[in-house]
């Protein structure tokens, strides 16, 4: 990001429901998921407290995706999430895992600099195609860390067409690079 936007404020009022401060509308889990996956930091607070609820409303929207069998951390994660909590202190869990996510975004930063127009291949025929594949792949895999991946997508749903349109670009761009040795 190069410009750092300030976090969208969402206020929760008595009768629990959330209002958007922005777009002054109401809003569901899903749609404060969907503001994350698109890169938009949130902040929910109390309306009559002040009390800030982002981290109660994070957790509530992992645990609704984990029981509808999206699996977004491995159980031994989780384990070690909650070991880390029975430890005095907390343990060193909490800036683990900021460092990890914070390296994961860099590295994914980092390739998509090496992959802009500076880069000697991006004169390549198909570049363009294939750095939209690398940033969409890239995207699904780092789920709600800068992006967002819901869940894979059967064919039956029209995933199907979107994997054979890769695979034929995939093809095609392996023949112009045999062409070019």
């Amino acid at each position: 990001m190069a410009e750092e936007q300030k976090p969208l404020l969402i206020k929760r009022y008595a009768s629990r429901r959330l209002y958007n401060t922005e777009t002054s509308d109401y809003v569901t889990l899903e749609d404060i998921a969907g503001f994350i996956r698109e890169g938009r930091e949130v902040q929910i607070v109390d309306l009559k407290t002040g009390d800030d609820l982002t981290r109660q409303y994070l957790l509530q929207i992992i645990a609704e995706h984990e029981s509808r069998g999206e699996n977004v951390l491995p159980v031994g994660v989780l384990n070690d999430l909650v070991r880390s909590y029975m430890v005095p202190g907390g343990g060193v869990m909490p800036q683990f895992l900021q460092s990890s996510f914070d390296m994961l975004r860099n590295s994914q930063e980092k390739m998509m600099e090496n992959m802009s127009a500076m880069n000697p291949m991006a004169q390549m025929p198909g570049f363009e195609a294939m750095k939209a594949q690398q940033e969409a792949f890239l995207k699904a895999m780092t789920g709600g860390f800068s992006g967002g991946w819901t869940g894979g997508e059967s064919e039956t749903e029209g995933g199907g067409d979107d994997l054979d349109t890769i695979k034929k670009q995939l093809a095609e761009l392996q023949e112009k690079l045999s062409k070019l040795k």
